[in-house]
């Protein structure tokens, strides 16, 4: 599920993190989360997992990794990617300590097994900053990412208000087992409940996974053949093989057709804006991967330095949480139609 949304110039970002760097209160608001490394020293290295490799956002993000680094002027120890595995991210974790690491920069898909290493973490004075998904449990020093319930809302309100309020729509569940896969789900499912009765919604789980949820909806139009929606709450992995399957099916068409099926993604990837512009999908909720790379840095630095993150507005557009295992980052992420699709403020219009 950012600065203003957006990708700013390097100007721009260097003077808008150095003004951070000095504004940021040093104040503790009581949390429970990890402190901050003894010493302060802001020039350690950080170890960096990524996610997975199989995803557009997510070899996006990876590419902003070593720019960002190069702007903020940290060290990287290392990078590993854990492939969607939690043992890797966890054995990651362990191998970028040994390579120096102070601090560590992680995406765990599976927000529920984390928590163990995370306290260890903690116990040997190494903040942990999670980007993407916030851990169920464990000390974690920042959590940054979009708000992932306004990713489910804005795309229910989007179909809903598409459809008139009618008709079948199909919903590419992520993972269950992320709190980004609750959020989005549990948020789209109480917005059609409570504002579009009228609409039934089929939950396909997925896990993340294209395959899993082209043959999901290979089923479902064989069975409800005049679908109308399909929410993607991942265009990364949802979008080529949704898009093949619907060619294969005649059911890619243009918005003025009446087998036009209204698509709502989530990602905010280049491949995205490519299809709003083609007509293929109709909308998706721009997740920045920019500000990802640079706030998951930038509060490693922080931590680093000894600095405990304080509740309330940011000086670059979000808003700070305090969680019962630490704090949130929460950055903004807006809708994207064709009406602002070719705005280049957004991140997926300047490459990386």
């Amino acid at each position: 599920m950012k600065i203003t949304s957006s990708v700013r110039g390097a100007a721009a970002v260097t003077v808008a993190l150095a003004l951070a760097l000095t504004a940021c209160s040093k104040d503790s608001t009581g949390g429970g989360g990890a402190a901050p490394a003894s010493g302060g020293n802001a020039n350690g290295a950080i170890g960096v997992d990524l996610p997975r490799a199989d995803s557009d956002f997510w070899n996006a993000y990876a590419r902003y990794i070593p720019a960002k680094a190069k702007e903020l002027g940290v060290n990287l120890a290392g990078t590993t990617n854990s492939q969607n595995e939690i043992q890797n991210v966890i054995s990651n974790m362990d191998s970028l300590v040994t390579q120096g690491a102070k601090s560590l920069l992680i995406a765990p898909q599976d927000t529920g097994a984390i928590g163990p290493k995370l306290d260890e973490m903690a116990s040997k004075g190494i903040p942990v900053v999670s980007v993407d998904t916030r851990p169920d449990t464990g000390k974690v020093y920042m959590v940054v990412r979009a708000d992932n319930r306004a990713y489910g809302q804005k795309a229910c309100e989007f179909l809903g208000q598409q459809l008139g309020g009618k008709g079948k729509v199909v919903e590419f569940q992520g993972a269950l087992s992320s709190i980004n896969g609750r959020d989005r789900s549990e948020a789209f499912k109480e917005c059609m409940t409570q504002k579009f009765p009228g609409i039934k919604v089929f939950e396909e789980p997925t896990e993340w996974d294209g395959g899993k949820a082209q043959a999901a909806l290979e089923t479902r139009l064989s069975t409800d053949p005049d679908i109308k929606g399909i929410y993607m709450q991942a265009g990364g992995v949802f979008l080529d093989p949704t898009l093949q399957l619907l060619k294969q099916r005649g059911r890619l068409v243009p918005p003025n057709d009446p087998k036009h099926i209204v698509i709502v993604s989530n990602d905010g990837i280049p491949q995205e804006f490519d299809a709003i512009r083609k007509g293929e999908i109709d909308a998706t909720v721009s997740q920045p991967a920019d500000a990802y790379a640079q706030y998951g840095l930038y509060w490693c630095k922080q931590a680093m330095a000894g600095v405990t993150p304080k509740a309330g507005p940011s000086d670059h557009g979000s808003k700070i949480i305090q969680l019962p295992n630490g704090f949130e980052d929460q950055l903004p992420a807006p809708l994207v139609t064709k009406d602002n699709v070719d705005d280049k403020a957004l991140w997926g219009n300047a490459g990386a």
